[in-house]
């Protein structure tokens, strides 16, 4: 019964975004949702949380269960949270389980920006789906490769369906959460699907030298990406595409992405080559 299953909404853009408005109606079709998101945009917090400040919560809208177009709805709640994505899904995850219900699945974005290769490392919409992943919970980050926060979503809407069909059917690996980054195509020209390996590649020159009215000098963040993918090595790497490039080409990518960051390979080389277990 979707009326029995709690979805947790949460982003980095804030809670005003058009994509987090966008994600959560979407997930009314699939149960009960309670939205939690920052009061303010909090792009590239990646995992950070608050420690020693307080944080103030506010309910902003509260709709029952309803029919649209002879559709069922679930119950949306939507709170703003004055701190990090993590923050924000930590409230989440302990507001439902203090109702006595964990968290069904998160749903994180929908990203203006994608957040594919390097770019996952900072992502403040990766970190609360990473913060899911660690609680057990299914989770999931979308992202559309535009900084539009006006661009049309409908397509990401559309096959975002195919991903909820595919969750709730097959689940996510215990300790695993789910980076889909979307291009900026009309539907009919997006390819579809592909199973992608996290891109390679950094931003170098990352800091531009400014002067203020007053003549003091300070410095903003700038960057050129460099692509350390090539064409022959992402495919005998790790059997798959770097995310990054399949979006580029007009796929939607989906990348599953560990909690664990242990690097195995590397254990054994460390025990073999230190003589140390």
């Amino acid at each position: 019964d979707m009326f029995e299953r709690e979805i947790l909404v949460t982003n980095d853009d804030g809670i005003f975004a058009p994509g987090l408005r966008t994600l959560a109606q979407l997930m009314r079709e699939y149960g009960n949702v309670t939205v939690v998101a920052p009061t303010e945009v909090q792009s590239g917090m990646s995992s950070s949380f608050s420690m020693d400040r307080t944080l103030r919560l506010s309910l902003l809208e509260h709709s029952a269960e309803e029919l649209h177009a002879g559709k069922p709805l679930g119950s949306l709640r939507m709170f703003s949270l004055t701190g990090t994505p993590v923050d924000c899904a930590k409230m989440g995850i302990n507001m439902l389980i203090d109702e006595g219900h964990k968290p069904d699945f998160l749903a994180s974005g929908i990203n203006h920006g994608l957040n594919a290769s390097a770019a996952s490392a900072y992502s403040g919409t990766l970190g609360a789906a990473r913060e899911g992943a660690i609680y057990g919970i299914p989770s999931v980050g979308f992202s559309i490769d535009s900084h539009d926060s006006e661009d049309d979503l409908s397509a990401v809407v559309r096959y975002s369906r195919f991903v909820m069909e595919k969750v709730l059917k097959f689940g996510v690996a215990e300790g695993t959460f789910l980076n889909i980054n979307f291009p900026d195509l009309p539907y009919d020209k997006i390819r579809g699907f592909r199973v992608a390996s996290q891109g390679l590649g950094r931003w170098e020159k990352e800091f531009e030298r400014r002067m203020d009215p007053r003549g003091r000098e300070y410095f903003w963040i700038v960057g050129t990406f460099i692509d350390l993918d090539t064409e022959a090595g992402e495919t005998a790497a790790s059997g798959s595409t770097g995310d990054h490039k399949l979006v580029e080409k007009g796929w939607i990518s989906v990348c599953p992405m560990k909690v664990d960051i242990t690097d195995y390979d590397e254990m054994e080389r460390l025990r073999k080559n230190w003589m140390i277990d």
